[in-house]
């Protein structure tokens, strides 16, 4: 079944040439159907690409998937046209007395700084109130989830030597048995690019946490959820597409950063064929999330 998005937002035109079912608001609305309503928070600076890149995992849905997305009012992105954003998102205001089937809280580029100094911290944990409150399932990435981890239970991110990068296998708690994870062969890979950390020993701490994933010490904690299932801390990117980290690479090392290549990740010594190994995990992954904690619990009317 279909993603339903606006027949004039970039990511349209990029998913139906890759011939996933999106459909646009008019055919939409003629359906007899209860779609799920999944909000998106959208904390990166390259918007455009990371909106398709999550509505392109969350396109395999059995049923129609409404994608709400939004933007943080206190800080105003220096990376996307305010047309884009006037187009296609909400603020917090714009949806505060709705409620969502799911959401998804994103990554942004602040992990060095303290949490209470990023510019719309105090707006962000307006946003997990209201997730808690009023969405059935939310998934927090990588600095995202580290945010909520502090946040929710006091755990403090932890500031890597250097920059983790690439792509690295993951191991599945098997004794856990969790519907997330179905599916999903037992070692797996996930792109991870961070400069800080949560250690599993903190996260352990926490009564209400489950560790659904260990990806030994290059990576540590690396996939967990609250008890409840409400919260999915993801410190990976499965939703990254094939060029995502050579964007990255080639980003910094025009800057003059110092950068070595991402892990796992290039065919060969040249830095430019990209081996794909993460997409059929992802795309597990997501599916799980949307029927085992959002479609299979979520109440048909609010």
């Amino acid at each position: 079944m279909p993603i339903v998005i606006p027949q004039d937002i970039p990511a349209y035109s990029v998913l139906k040439e890759e011939n996933i079912f999106v459909m646009n608001d008019e055919r939409a609305f003629s359906q007899d159907i209860r779609p799920l309503e999944i909000a998106i928070l959208n904390l990166m600076p390259t918007k455009v690409e990371t909106e398709t890149q999550f509505m392109r995992l969350l396109s395999n849905s059995p049923l129609q998937v409404n994608v709400t997305l939004i933007y943080t009012e206190s800080y105003k992105s220096k990376n996307t046209a305010a047309a884009h954003l006037e187009r296609f998102y909400k603020k917090f205001d714009d949806i505060k007395d709705k409620h969502f089937d799911g959401m998804i809280i994103t990554g942004a580029p602040v992990e060095t700084m303290a949490f209470e100094q990023v510019a719309y911290w105090e707006e962000l944990k307006k946003l997990f109130d209201f997730a808690e409150k009023k969405v059935t399932s939310t998934i927090y990435i990588c600095w995202g989830a580290q945010a909520a981890l502090y946040y929710h239970y006091g755990i403090e991110k932890h500031l890597l030597p250097e920059k983790l990068f690439g792509v690295f296998p993951h191991k599945k708690y098997l004794e856990q048995h969790d519907p997330l994870l179905k599916g999903i062969d037992d070692v797996f890979y996930v792109p991870h690019s961070r400069h800080t950390t949560v250690y599993r020993e903190d996260a352990k701490k926490a009564d209400d946490l489950v560790i659904l994933c260990d990806a030994g010490e290059e990576v540590g904690l690396s996939i967990a959820k609250s008890k409840d299932n409400k919260k999915i801390f993801l410190m990976g990117h499965m939703e990254y597409d094939r060029n995502t980290l050579k964007t990255e690479y080639e980003r910094d090392l025009a800057k003059g950063l110092p950068i070595k290549p991402p892990c796992h990740y290039f065919a060969d010594e040249s830095c430019t064929a990209v081996n794909v190994t993460w997409t059929s995990a992802a795309n597990l992954f997501y599916t799980n999330w949307l029927n085992y904690y959002v479609y299979q619990v979520t109440p048909f009317k609010f």
